[in-house]
């Protein structure tokens, strides 16, 4: 996803290389945890966004928010942004290549 791979790559360039290994434990517990629980995020952005069943989860220990959507068997992420950007801007486009 391209999201998560500028996330690293700006993490890489400006910090020790254990935020990223912390960053990405932390985005895998919580892929887990929507996994299994996908009911768990919150629907303000789809409100907000009228985009029905957007919900969106805050990465634990970091400044994130994971946007999905559960689907049947499965959740798709569609987004993984820093809580204090445009989130309503951003969620509406694609993410797009550096």
């Amino acid at each position: 996803m391209l999201d998560v791979e500028e996330i690293v790559d700006y993490d890489l360039e400006t910090g020790p290389e254990a935020i990223v290994l912390g960053f990405v434990d932390a985005l895998e517990s919580a892929y887990a945890r929507i996994g299994d629980h996908p009911g768990i995020g919150s629907l303000r952005y789809s409100y907000e966004l009228e985009l029905p069943g957007l919900r969106a989860w805050m990465l634990k220990g970091y400044p994130y928010l994971i946007f999905y959507v559960e689907r049947d068997g499965h959740v798709d992420v569609w987004r993984i942004l820093r809580a204090s950007r445009d989130i309503p801007q951003l969620v509406r486009e694609p993410a797009e290549p550096s």
